[in-house]
């Protein structure tokens, strides 16, 4: 098989893998794999070729369009094969980078072996700048795991299912230690990484962070469980970002979602909602979802959803309120909630010096009192408001919004 076909076959098996941000696609006119965009730590956007090494499986996890019983095209590139594909289409900037993974081919650790041996050859032999997200495979020596984080710019290992009971019927070869053992390793290796950098700008480059991929809707899990794996993860392992990916069907099983079901984008676009919540603006996950009610509103974002059970909180006086308790109000970010603090240093604000800071009070003016003045238009109902801040047809936000 020639170099551009098993691009074309590597391309499409990696384009279900969202953890570098985005899905693959074409470039017209440059060359048929898949591009994907990704975003560095310091904010970069960079274009970069994504592929699988190999997707010649071992495994067969039924929710995989690449496990050993699908009825796929086979096809692999060799080490330095990729390294010189990488190059040549960095040369001529196609890509500033590369995303790499594999499907698991003989082992875990033969697979981490051809991963690492493609990241030395770009670094040391081709002189490779690039950007390079590298994953990691679950069950892979530590010595490996360790290797691929000095060479990738950010690392990852995939959870793909939320419980070990769901693993063990739907990818039985995997197991939670084997994939959380990678991370941990990973976690202490950047850790390591980044305090001797701090120590000496000499120090030898490390990743800069790890992250993960959750399929939703594959197996029974409930938010609520999604959700608080997601922060724990993010408090043990300090994890960049856990990706969510809405199950699509790729075969049939009868543990699996059948075909007629649609994929759960919504349900995914909640839980980025929430995730948001967890990382950046200070809510635990009981705050979002209880045993009671384990699942995420269908037509409510998770921060309105909070607020319409604790409105004893509000209205918030804009000119009282701390950073924190800003964060909390529907419809304000941190952009918004920092101008806020900032403004009232030197003034007290009224109404009109609210827009001015560039705040859009559609959602959050029902929350809010500004100089003694109640913004809403309304009493602070909780139906009244739920009809109000609904994404359904007779709310104002019909929009999905990822940020709150």
């Amino acid at each position: 098989m020639d170099g551009e076909r098993k691009l074309a076959v590597l391309g499409e098996a990696a384009r279900h893998d969202v953890s570098c941000s985005s899905s693959g696609s074409a470039r017209r006119g440059a060359f048929p794999g898949g591009i994907c965009h990704s975003w560095t730590a310091d904010g970069r956007c960079v274009s970069l070729l994504k592929v699988l090494l190999s997707n010649r499986c071992r495994y067969d996890c039924a929710y995989c369009a690449n496990r050993a019983s699908a009825d796929v095209e086979r096809t692999e590139f060799a080490p330095a094969e990729l390294a010189e594909l990488t190059v040549a289409f960095h040369r001529r900037n196609y890509i500033e980078g590369l995303f790499l993974s594999s499907a698991v081919v003989v082992s875990p650790d033969a697979t981490m072996e051809r991963i690492v041996a493609t990241l030395r050859l770009l670094r040391t032999v081709h002189r490779f700048r690039g950007y390079i997200h590298a994953k990691v495979i679950p069950g892979a020596d530590r010595d490996l795991v360790r290797l691929a984080a000095l060479y990738a710019d950010r690392v990852s290992v995939n959870i793909e299912l939320p419980s070990e009971a769901s693993l063990l019927r739907l990818a039985p070869q995997k197991s939670g230690p084997s994939i959380l053992g990678p991370m941990a390793t990973l976690a202490t290796t950047l850790a390591e990484g980044a305090e001797a950098r701090r120590r000496s700008p000499k120090a030898p480059p490390v990743a800069v962070g790890q992250s993960t991929q959750l399929i939703v809707g594959a197996s029974p899990e409930t938010d609520r469980t999604i959700l608080t794996l997601t922060q724990a993860l993010y408090r043990k392992f300090h994890l960049s970002r856990v990706y969510y990916s809405a199950y699509v069907p790729v075969g049939s099983s009868p543990f699996l979602p059948g075909p007629e079901k649609a994929p759960p984008l919504r349900r995914e676009h909640r839980l980025y909602q929430a995730d948001w919540l967890l990382r950046l603006y200070g809510f635990d996950v009981d705050e979002l979802v209880d045993e009671g009610s384990p699942l995420l509103d269908d037509d409510l974002d998770p921060k309105a959803r909070w607020a319409l059970n604790h409105l004893e909180r509000f209205p918030l006086e804009v000119n009282d309120a701390d950073y924190s308790q800003l964060l909390r109000v529907p419809g304000l970010g941190r952009t918004t909630a920092r101008r806020i603090v900032e403004a009232r240093r030197t003034r007290r604000l009224d109404a009109d010096a609210l827009p001015r800071l560039g705040l859009a009070l559609k959602r959050a003016r029902h929350f809010l009192t500004c100089d003694g003045r109640f913004l809403g238009d309304g009493p602070l109902d909780a139906a009244r408001l739920r009809r109000r801040l609904s994404d359904g047809p007779d709310g104002e936000s019909r929009q999905l919004r990822l940020f709150p």
